[in-house]
């Protein structure tokens, strides 16, 4: 990374430094951004972290959730397309469960955090 220049100094150098060093680029703030964004939704937010305990049909889910099948489903679409969620298939029916990813994990533990929920796995 070039050197930056700041055009006001709040700060010691040396943090200003560390500040600048440690920047996440720019493809790691885009998936995090987006991942965030899909979990803004409160209904998926809520199926993610059902799912984070659970590995589950989409009728079942739908029954938790009080919602049909095919909102669950098109909730669930928008979850796995951003990576967060996997699904296997056992005869005719689909599973979901979270994706054992390092970002869905600790989406995963920051929902419990900052909803104060004792994880129950």
């Amino acid at each position: 990374m070039d050197k930056i220049n700041l055009p006001h100094h709040h700060n010691s150098s040396e943090e200003e430094e560390k500040i600048i060093s440690n920047l996440p680029n720019n493809d790691t703030i885009e998936s995090v951004s987006e991942a965030l964004k899909h979990l803004g939704d409160p209904t998926r937010l809520k199926i993610f972290w059902i799912l984070c305990h659970t590995e589950e049909c989409v009728l079942n889910i739908a029954t938790m959730m009080s919602m049909t099948s095919p909102a669950v489903s098109h909730h669930l679409r928008i979850l796995k397309a951003a990576g967060l969620l996997i699904t296997h298939r056992n005869g005719k029916e689909m599973y979901y469960t979270v994706a054992n990813t390092p970002l869905a994990q600790k989406l995963h533990h920051t929902v419990e955090d900052l909803a104060e929920i004792q994880c129950i796995k």
